[in-house]
């Protein structure tokens, strides 16, 4: 958005583990991070948020905004992601029965109301089920009250879009899918100096993530170790789950928290995207799509990359049936260097993150 001439200014939730909290300020770009301590779940269930917007609504973030709005220097509100919600409510209270309210515009990240039915119905234990299934409801609330409430809403994907528009036809929307700016391999071939080795990159904080990997892993390690390969799951999670999944898997590595993930992309033959749960836009498949390492997925786990079946990727109807195509690959070298060649060329120019500024500005601008 800087690049495409605007003035931003972030207010987010500062990580624990970052060097500098406060305010930061880089050239068109004034960071505000609070280091508050997130709220916990327990506490949420108190409250009519849902816990991914409550944890942020904190002192710290709620005084800065206050600050910010007070400065009535604005043309634009983004909500970034459904976790701000807990923003909505004040922004408008401030520009109550104003007519020089800026324009509010609501980036989803997901199509939340259907993807947390969808997470909660899948949930087996009773008694968590109950639990997310209230988490749900409330997701479901704020995420129609931000559509509700903005001037603009973007979506994801082309499949997240017409969910909005089956409610909200009337509403301006479009499509604002994430651009990409990490490494790209100019080449790279699988070779058989590799190790026999299939990777999934992700973060396992979210329920349904764990769901998927733990999922995934039950019927694939058993698959992996009669065959003699690995499977590596790179990414965050709380020590406790990788433990537990540690205890019961014999071809599988967790890695935990990692610096940098694409030493872990090197030396993997294929990489592996196995969300039954959470669909949608994924990053990691570009991540994987440019560092040039094969993907293998469920049918349906990701959407809005052009990649095709059979061509630039391979797609499988269940876990088992995914974990199986990966083995029956892993040797296949031409098979998998013509995969990652296709899936490359297919996005090579289509996830650049200036056209995506150039888009919300445009939407800022707009009357």
């Amino acid at each position: 958005m800087a690049e495409a001439g605007g003035t931003v200014e972030v207010l987010g939730l500062g990580r624990s583990e970052q060097a500098q909290t406060g305010c930061q300020r880089t050239r068109q770009v004034v960071w505000w991070l609070p280091s508050d301590v997130p709220h916990s779940h327990w506490a949420s269930l108190a409250s009519s948020l849902p816990h991914v917007a409550y944890r942020c609504r904190t002192s710290g973030m709620q005084g800065i905004l206050d600050k910010l709005l007070k400065r009535d220097a604005w043309d634009g509100i983004v909500f970034d992601g459904i976790s701000t919600g807990w923003a909505l409510q004040q922004v408008l209270d401030h520009y109550s029965g104003r007519s020089d309210r800026p324009r509010l515009i609501y980036i989803s990240h997901n199509h939340e109301e259907s993807l947390r039915t969808q997470i909660a119905e899948s949930q087996p234990l009773f008694f968590k089920r109950q639990a997310v299934r209230l988490d749900a409801l409330k997701v479901s609330r704020l995420e129609r009250e931000l559509v509700d409430s903005v001037d603009f809403v973007t979506a994801i994907t082309q499949e997240d879009l017409a969910l909005y528009r089956a409610r909200n036809c009337d509403k301006p929307m479009d499509v604002l899918s994430p651009g990409y700016c990490g490494r790209r391999l100019d080449e790279r071939r699988i070779s058989d100096a590799l190790p026999r080795r299939a990777v999934i990159v992700g973060s396992f904080d979210w329920i349904a993530k764990r769901m998927n990997l733990a999922e995934f892993v039950d019927a694939a390690d058993p698959m992996f170790a009669d065959a003699g390969a690995e499977l590596q799951a790179v990414g965050s999670a709380e020590e406790s789950f990788l433990e537990q999944l540690r205890q019961r898997t014999v071809a599988t590595r967790f890695t935990g928290t990692v610096p940098d993930i694409e030493p872990y992309l090197d030396d993997a033959r294929i990489a592996i995207v196995p969300e039954r749960n959470g669909g949608g836009f994924k990053l990691k498949v570009l991540e994987y799509v440019f560092n040039r390492v094969p993907i293998f997925a469920l049918t349906g786990s990701f959407a809005g990359v052009p990649l095709r079946h059979n061509d630039s990727v391979m797609l499988y109807p269940d876990h088992a049936a995914l974990a199986h195509g990966v083995l029956e690959a892993i040797d296949d070298l031409d098979r998998l260097n013509r995969l990652q060649e296709r899936a490359f060329v297919a996005c090579n120019d289509r996830f650049d993150w200036s056209s995506r500024g150039r888009q919300i500005v445009s939407a800022i601008a707009a009357s």
